[in-house]
């Protein structure tokens, strides 16, 4: 009886001791601990050359930054960005956004040309070949949206091998839901998948193809002060560096092949795409039929 009491006070001294701290601070948003094997990486709205100083000791391996239409007000991705970013040992991932979160701006036609200029931009900053440009489809895309999706990315391709002149240099990524993800790898229409951090979009919860994962929406590394969503990546995800003498400011050069491209005239026709494409398009009928 008398340990029996003797133990009730020590647990009330106990618990009085505990009412009288402070309370924790409310959780925040916070990316996962770094997975074994895995980059650690930030996606940016905004031109990282204003955070050098703490990218510098960030403990990423990578930065994701934006090529964009000129009627943007969000800024582009720069020469100068590219060099200061290499140049602190990061590697950079290019993603074209554009009206991505429309369902109607998807189509052939805009996939063509948004493929244009974002291979423009990418030689302009010096994007070395063999590296990848990702396309964004920043929606939950379903039904009917997935067809459109489809035509898209076979209008990007038509776009890649029209400024490559038939060999294109760069390698062709999709971001969004693990269904879209699933769909263009499927389709061989995407060489990489960036897995939106939107869990609840259709085939998302259980996709594990991924080469990047966005962390949970709205989520970020807890020891970084700057805007930004937190992501990892496989070994390979097709980002690049500048090495070396790249890493100084750009030649004049850089900018020459971009207007040329630009302004390419009609897309070729879907029926031109659909041959290019290593997979037949009555596979994209199967695997919608496979979901719904």
């Amino acid at each position: 009886m008398k340990l029996a009491t003797s133990a009730i006070l020590a647990a009330a001294l106990i618990l009085a001791g505990c009412e009288s701290q402070p309370l924790p601070p409310p959780p925040i948003a916070a990316a996962p601990p770094r997975s074994a094997g895995l980059a650690r990486g930030a996606d940016l709205p905004t031109d990282a050359s204003d955070i050098l100083s703490e990218l510098k000791t960030s403990r990423l391996d990578f930065v994701a930054r934006y090529y964009r239409d000129p009627a943007s007000r969000w800024p582009t991705l720069s020469a100068g960005e590219v060099q200061r970013l290499s140049a602190l040992g990061l590697k950079i991932v290019t993603v074209w956004e554009w009206h991505s979160r429309d369902p109607a701006a998807f189509s052939y036609a805009s996939g063509y040309y948004e493929a244009l200029n974002a291979y423009g931009q990418a030689k302009s900053v010096g994007q070395p070949a063999g590296s990848a440009i990702y396309f964004a489809v920043d929606f939950n895309a379903r039904g009917q949206d997935l067809y459109r999706v489809d035509q898209y990315f076979r209008g990007v391709a038509a776009g890649f091998a029209a400024a490559g002149q038939g060999r294109p240099q760069y390698k062709v990524g999709v971001y969004g839901s693990g269904a879209v993800c699933a769909m263009m790898k499927g389709e061989r229409l995407a060489q990489y998948a960036w897995l939106s951090g939107s869990t609840a979009w259709e085939g998302s919860s259980g996709y594990a193809g991924w080469n990047i994962r966005q962390a949970d929406q709205g989520a970020h590394w807890a020891h970084l002060s700057f805007v930004h969503d937190a992501n990892e990546a496989t070994e390979d995800y097709g980002g690049f560096r500048l090495a070396g003498d790249d890493a100084t400011p750009a030649p004049a050069i850089a900018t020459a092949a971009a207007p040329a491209v630009a302004t390419a005239t009609a897309p070729p026709s879907p029926t031109d795409v659909a041959q290019q494409a290593r997979e037949p398009d009555h596979t994209l009928v199967g695997m919608i039929k496979s979901w719904f």
